[in-house]
């Protein structure tokens, strides 16, 4: 995971399921993604045991530095933040050899196929009009021909480097020329959906299945319906669109081991994928009076359990 003395613990995911962890018994360990290296196939991770408290700045006691051998545990759970570039994905190729019956959430390879700019336009039928390109001509064309585009990066996460277009825009040119790196990285460029200003709604699927949602709502100016961007947050629940866009999808996060996964939707199109590190567990479980990490390590546990039979 990121640092841990960094995380707020009111509103980080993976302190909530550590947390839940803890109170069911499991001795948990922590460490970062640099921790990790292997030797002769086997995989082994520099940790610390972790004793939580829910206490913000005092909320982790860490224990002594351990060389610990990740086919010697029951569950390695995988939660670091993007940007998603090369070190994340030699990360994945170490998680890779754990081997059974340990259980990695979510599972490497998912992480690897499922971009979470990218993987969702598979769907065109559920997302907006969308290219995937490095070529700021084919993004100009975009925007001549809709009118109003976004362009987001495909490694980033929390809003940051996502811009809105008009075909006029006098800084277009710059925008893409930063965006693009000046055409040697490719982007998504994607129909500006204006019912973003009513919200982009967080939508929670534990092994496929949704269950809970939440709505992020622009402040002043800023476009971005991003919670570490300063969105508000509201009560949300599932429309039946959504409820379509879950029932499409998830077989294929199910099949691919993406046992915690958050997707977002604006109005009634799918715009991301979040699988490596998704958040809007505590501002769910304070609407809906749920406790999501519960349901998710219920879902991890019977994933274990299959691979011990």
């Amino acid at each position: 995971m990121d640092p841990i003395e960094a995380i707020a613990i009111d509103k980080d995911s993976t302190f909530a399921l550590m947390w839940e962890a803890q109170r069911r018994g499991h001795e948990v360990w922590y460490a970062l993604v640099d921790d990790l290296w292997a030797r002769d196939g086997l995989p082994w991770v520099s940790a610390r045991t972790a004793r939580l408290a829910k206490v913000q700045g005092e909320h982790a006691d860490l224990g002594p530095r351990v060389d610990l051998a990740l086919g010697d545990v029951d569950l390695v759970w995988m939660r670091k933040d993007p940007p998603f570039h090369m070190d994340y994905i030699f990360n994945t190729y170490l998680l890779d050899y754990v081997p059974p019956p340990t259980l990695v959430v979510n599972a490497p390879h998912g992480l690897r196929a499922m971009n979470e700019k990218a993987w969702a336009i598979r769907f065109a039928d559920l997302t907006p009009t969308s290219i995937i390109t490095q070529s700021m001509d084919r993004i100009r064309a975009l925007a001549e021909e809709l009118g109003r585009i976004v362009v987001k990066p495909l490694d980033g996460n929390g809003g940051e480097g996502v811009f809105i277009l008009r075909k006029d825009d006098p800084n277009i040119g710059v925008i893409l020329e930063a965006s693009t790196r000046h055409e040697t990285r490719k982007v998504l460029a994607q129909t500006y959906l204006p019912e973003a200003k009513q919200g982009d709604k967080r939508i929670i699927l534990v092994d496929g299945e949704p269950v809970g949602a939440v709505n992020r709502v622009p402040q002043g100016v800023d476009h971005r319906g991003n919670i570490h961007a300063g969105a508000a947050v509201d009560k949300a629940t599932l429309t039946p669109r959504e409820q379509e866009i879950c029932a499409r999808i998830g077989p294929d996060l199910r099949e691919a081991g993406q046992i915690f996964v958050g997707i977002d939707v604006i109005g009634d199109w799918l715009t991301e994928v979040n699988v490596t590190s998704p958040t809007g567990i505590h501002e769910i479980n304070t609407f809906d009076g749920v406790c999501l990490e519960a349901l998710i390590l219920d879902a991890a546990d019977r994933r274990w359990r299959k691979l011990q039979e």
